[in-house]
């Protein structure tokens, strides 16, 4: 796995971001390693709702996970606000950076990450596709 680190300033959108990161460099999968940071805006999809709500306010990132590809990403957040109310949910673009998103991305060079459809679900969910080790001797390299 190699590391890479990245900020985001005030008024970025996180998720955007993160999309539009995975896009630009060609990643096929990656992770979230860990994320600190605030937002002065956030939109959730909560759980079995169809729809977003949006929050108004400041808010600490108190975790960010999630699954990582240029063929399609799926993020979770859980953000506290001034008196550690904390609340989570399916991360969605809305979400605007406060002051700083200091977020640790693991890049997964043995995998490709697709996103396809479940009948099951209802949803298009992880495929995982393990990609051919280029020195057969190590696999991880």
């Amino acid at each position: 796995m190699e590391a890479i680190a990245l900020r985001l300033k005030p008024q970025q959108d996180l998720k955007g971001e993160l999309d539009d990161f995975v896009s630009k460099q060609q990643i096929e999968a990656a992770c979230i390693l860990t994320c600190v940071g605030s937002l002065s805006a956030a939109n959730l999809r909560f759980a079995s709702q169809p729809e977003g709500t949006v929050l108004s306010g400041k808010f600490e990132i108190v975790s960010l996970t999630g699954v990582m590809s240029m063929h399609g990403s799926h993020y979770h957040i859980s953000i506290a606000n001034s008196t550690g109310r904390t609340v989570g949910g399916h991360l969605l673009k809305g979400c605007s950076i406060y002051t700083t998103a200091e977020i640790i991305v693991g890049i997964l060079p043995q995998y490709r990450f697709r996103r396809e459809y479940d009948s099951a679900s209802g949803f298009r969910e992880l495929a995982i596709e393990p990609i051919a080790s280029p020195n057969p001797q190590n696999p991880l390299s």
